[in-house]
C-alpha cells in the first residue's frame, strides 16, 4: 500500500483549483492539525480554527482561507503520505489522519436500486452466502430488476408497495428504499473515522462482507453542505442479513468507517451539482492474485443528496458538531471469489481503492477489527490537546 501512496494518486485531478482540507497527526503538538493542501505542501489552519469541525461552522470556510494573512507551512503532502502506513511509520513524523473530527458519522442507506435490491437478498437469504444465488432469482422475479424510474415516497412507490404487499414480498429494505422515509443510521463515533493509507477493518467472524464506496458530505450544525470527500462503509452482509437489529454490529466496528483523503470544500469549482454527477470507481487488490472493479454513478441515486441532509439534520435531529454523511452506494459485488454462487467476500489483505477524478482517492488495506490500529484519542484527550 505503501507505494500507492502519493499526491498524484490521492489529490483531485484538478487539485490546483482545489480547496482542500484535512487533518494530519503532529508528533511535535502531540495530537491532530487541520491543514490545507496547497502546491504539494500542507499547510497549518489553526490561525483559523482548532478543529475541522469548528472550519466548517464558519460561514465560508472558503473565504476564511483565502483571506487568512499566512498559514504555517507543516510538511510535505509526500512526506506525509510516504509516513502514514502504520506498517512503515515514524512516530517522530506527521502522518495523515481522516479529515473529520468532531463531527456525528452518519450514513443513508439504501439510496441506489442496485444495493436496494441486494439488501432484499440478504435478508431473504438470511445472512448465509451459499443461498444468495438463488434467493436472487428468485426476489428477481416478483419484483423486478429495475425500480429506478419510481420516486421515493410517491404515489406510483406506494402503488408498488401494495402490489409487494399482496404477493408476500415487502421488506424492510424497500420500505426506505421506496417509502418516504430515508434509511439514516450512526455510522460509528465522532474522532473514530480512519483515513486514507491505514487498514480498514472486518469482523473475524464474518464469512460474507464487502467494501461500499460511497461520497461523504461534510455538513454543519445549521443543516449546511460544506464540501464532499469519499467513504467506504465496510459492511458484514451475514451479520446484517441474519437480522436488521445487528446493524450495529455489521456497521459499527474498529476501523469500519474509512473517509478520506480530504474534504473538497464548495466554491465555484465544485459544487451540490458536481456531486450529483460524480462517477465513484472501485478496485480491490486481493494478496491471493484476485482483483474486482466497480462502480457507482451518483447520477442514479434514487433520493437527492440535499433530501438526504434534510433527513438527517435539522428540527427533529441536532449536531452541533455538524455532521459527515454517508449517501450510500449502488455497488453490491456479486462475483464469486471462493465457491461458485457464494459472491464476493473480504480477504485480510486486500486493498481497496475508492476513486473519483474530482475527489481523489481513498485507498486502505483490509485487516480483521482486533488487528487494526488501536482507537486511542477520543474527545477527551482532543479536549486536553486544545488545552495544552
Amino acid at each position: 500500500m505503501h507505494s500507492r501512496l502519493t499526491p498524484d494518486s490521492v489529490l483531485p485531478h484538478d487539485h490546483a483549483d482545489a480547496m482542500v482540507v484535512g487533518r494530519v497527526w503532529l508528533p511535535a503538538r502531540g495530537g491532530p492539525l487541520p491543514v490545507l493542501v496547497k502546491g504539494g505542501e500542507l499547510h497549518d489552519l489553526s490561525p483559523i480554527a482548532r478543529t475541522v469541525s469548528q472550519l466548517l461552522e464558519i460561514e465560508s470556510p472558503v473565504a476564511a482561507i483565502r483571506s487568512a494573512a499566512r498559514l504555517p507551512q507543516v510538511a510535505s503532502l509526500a512526506d506525509v503520505l510516504a509516513n502514514t502506513d502504520p506498517a512503515q511509520r515514524d512516530t517522530k513524523r506527521p502522518w495523515l489522519l481522516a479529515p473529520c473530527d468532531l463531527q456525528a458519522l452518519k450514513a443513508s442507506g439504501v439510496t441506489f436500486v442496485a444495493s436496494l435490491l441486494e439488501r432484499v437478498i440478504e435478508e431473504q437469504a438470511r445472512g448465509d452466502a451459499s443461498r444468495a444465488d438463488a434467493v436472487r432469482r428468485a426476489v428477481t422475479e416478483v419484483i423486478g430488476t429495475d425500480l429506478s424510474s419510481i420516486k421515493p415516497g410517491s404515489p406510483e412507490a406506494m402503488r408498488v408497495k401494495q402490489v409487494l404487499v399482496d404477493k408476500g414480498a415487502w421488506s424492510q429494505y424497500l420500505e426506505v428504499g421506496i417509502g418516504p422515509d430515508a434509511e439514516i443510521f450512526t455510522k460509528s463515533q465522532p474522532l473514530s473515522a480512519v483515513g486514507c493509507g491505514v487498514e480498514a477493518g472486518i469482523h473475524p467472524q464474518s464469512t460474507w462482507n464487502n467494501p461500499e464506496p460511497e461520497i461523504v458530505l461534510a455538513v454543519n450544525s445549521r443543516g449546511r453542505v460544506q464540501g464532499a470527500t469519499l467513504g467506504n462503509d465496510v459492511n458484514l452482509r451475514d451479520f446484517e442479513g441474519r437480522s436488521a437489529l445487528l446493524l450495529g454490529k455489521a456497521k459499527d466496528n474498529n476501523a469500519s468507517c474509512a473517509i478520506g483523503p480530504f474534504i473538497r470544500l464548495l466554491d465555484e469549482t465544485f459544487t451540490i451539482d458536481d456531486v450529483r454527477a460524480c462517477e465513484l470507481a472501485l478496485q480491490v487488490d486481493g494478496p491471493d492474485g484476485f482483483t474486482l472493479a466497480g462502480s457507482s454513478s451518483m447520477s442514479r441515486i434514487s433520493r437527492d443528496p440535499l433530501d438526504l441532509v434534510a433527513q438527517a439534520i435539522g428540527p427533529h435531529h441536532r449536531y452541533p458538531d455538524g455532521m459527515m454523511l454517508f449517501l450510500g452506494t449502488m455497488f453490491a459485488p456479486t462475483a464469486d471469489r471462493f465457491e461458485p454462487g457464494h459472491g464476493f467476500t473480504h480477504v485480510v489483505g486486500d486493498i481497496v481503492t475508492v476513486h473519483t477524478p474530482r475527489l481523489g482517492a481513498l485507498i486502505n488495506r483490509i485487516a480483521h477489527t482486533d488487528k487494526t490500529e488501536p482507537w486511542t484519542f477520543g474527545i477527551a484527550a482532543l479536549i486536553a490537546h486544545l488545552n495544552h
